[in-house]
């Protein structure tokens, strides 16, 4: 066996389906997703994207309310964690640990979130900090575009715990 053992590998990004699974969870346990109309994006490489309609999270001004881009960059930003921690286990909880976002243009259509690493992140790192002390921590950025152009930006810090085993 090589100096990695698959405990310490980390898992590609899951198929589109693995997404599309966790938007309907998420539509199911948090409420306010459904009625921003949260929909499954795309998967590629290491991104992952959310999208919403404009209509449920407009504002008085017609464009995108700011309430809803920092919701849909969160999500993102945690479900890509979520997916990778769903690939690999064990069962891990994850929360934000600390977030800033810049509005730098309204979004006037759809809303469409991608969430990436962090320069300087990697998830090698992340999975052995979480086995080695229970606990991970990574950095996503989210970004939402408009006509081609950043919107709105959000760096996010995200803490993983190893979840505990419930008594039986």
């Amino acid at each position: 066996m090589n100096a990695v053992t698959r405990r310490d590998a980390v898992p590609p990004m899951p198929a589109a389906d693995a997404l599309v699974r966790l938007v309907a969870r998420i539509r199911h346990e948090i409420p306010l997703t459904a009625a921003m109309g949260l929909e499954a994006g795309t998967l590629a490489g290491d991104s992952l994207q959310l999208r919403a309609p404009l209509a449920p999270n407009v504002n008085d001004k017609g464009c995108a309310f700011g309430g809803s881009l920092a919701s849909l960059m969160t999500l993102a930003a945690w479900a890509l964690i979520e997916l990778r921690l769903q690939a690999r286990g064990p069962r891990c909880e994850v929360y934000v640990q600390d977030s800033g976002i810049d509005y730098l243009a309204p979004v006037w259509g759809e809303l469409r979130v991608t969430a990436r690493l962090a320069e300087g992140e990697d998830w090698a790192a992340f999975f052995a900090a979480l086995d080695a002390r229970g606990k991970g921590r990574l950095t996503i950025l989210a970004q939402a575009d408009h006509a081609g152009m950043p919107a709105t930006r959000m760096r996010a810090r995200f803490v993983a715990k190893r979840a505990l085993a419930k008594a039986t």
